[in-house]
């Protein structure tokens, strides 16, 4: 077939369609190849880390690279200054993630006498009566205390579709938080946090709240490399079977 036909008047703006088209899935395509390695990138990571010996607390380690790589710790809780992430769901209902600073034994922050802290994510608890910091406090735990789990970044804005985090009031604390952002609820607290959270694996508890959740990490390549391949596919199917199509309709009217 003629490549003239395709690119004469009669099909040049069905031709110009089906190109895009078949440019579009290709990128999606390559898409979904880039979310493949990102993945598998992602995985090696989580596995060396597990890999690795628990990490105590406080390290001269660099923690922002050592995201999910088990962690413990032994401080004081400073409930005064505890927060809450808000739309949090546990078996069904809805409640809180209790995030709590940890003042760790043994770290400074630079300051003579002021101990560096990490925020831990003490696991979830009910809506249902815990609407007011005030009422946190019957969770409360003795102190000092060691606290084992497994380090996090947190987030520094709303994830895809999400709400973003109100600002406050200016000098006043926020208590509720849409997401852990460890930067900005730091700044709120009036000693150093370390930039990583520590989520705990186990809370021992005499209310047995809150509730420790540790995510089971799936360690797959998930889809991509199938939805690659549908999109090269659909890509392919656009360039081949086009001049066919246009190749049977010439010859209809030949």
């Amino acid at each position: 077939m003629r490549l003239g036909i395709l690119f004469g008047r009669k099909w040049i703006a069905t031709t110009a369609l089906v190109l895009l088209g078949a440019l579009v899935c290709a990128r999606l395509g390559i898409w979904q190849l880039d979310r493949l390695r990102e993945r598998t990138n992602a995985n090696a990571h989580i596995a060396l880390m597990r890999s690795l010996a628990p990490l105590t607390l406080p390290s001269s380690e660099d923690l922002s690279t050592q995201e999910y790589r088990a962690a413990q710790g032994r401080g004081t809780y400073d409930f005064d200054n505890q927060v809450a992430i808000r739309n949090q769901a546990y078996e069904g209902q809805v409640g809180y993630r209790l995030l709590t600073p940890l003042r760790l034994e043994g770290a400074h922050d630079g300051a003579p006498g002021m101990l560096s802290s990490i925020l831990v994510d003490r696991g979830w608890i009910p809506a249902e009566g815990n609407e007011n910091p005030q009422d946190w406090r019957k969770y409360d735990l003795a102190s000092p205390t060691e606290v084992t789990g497994m380090l996090r970044l947190g987030q520094d804005g709303p994830s895809f579709g999400g709400v973003a985090q109100p600002p406050s009031p200016s000098g006043e604390m926020a208590e509720f938080w849409m997401y852990i952002d460890v930067a900005q609820i730091g700044r709120q607290l009036p000693y150093a946090v370390l930039p990583v959270y520590l989520q705990a694996d186990s809370i021992h508890s005499p209310s047995n709240f809150p509730v420790a959740q540790i995510e089971d990490l799936e360690l797959t390549e998930g889809p991509h490399r199938g939805y690659a391949l549908q999109w090269f596919t659909f890509a392919a199917i656009l360039l081949i079977g086009y001049p066919f199509f246009v190749s049977r309709k010439e010859s209809g009217r030949a």
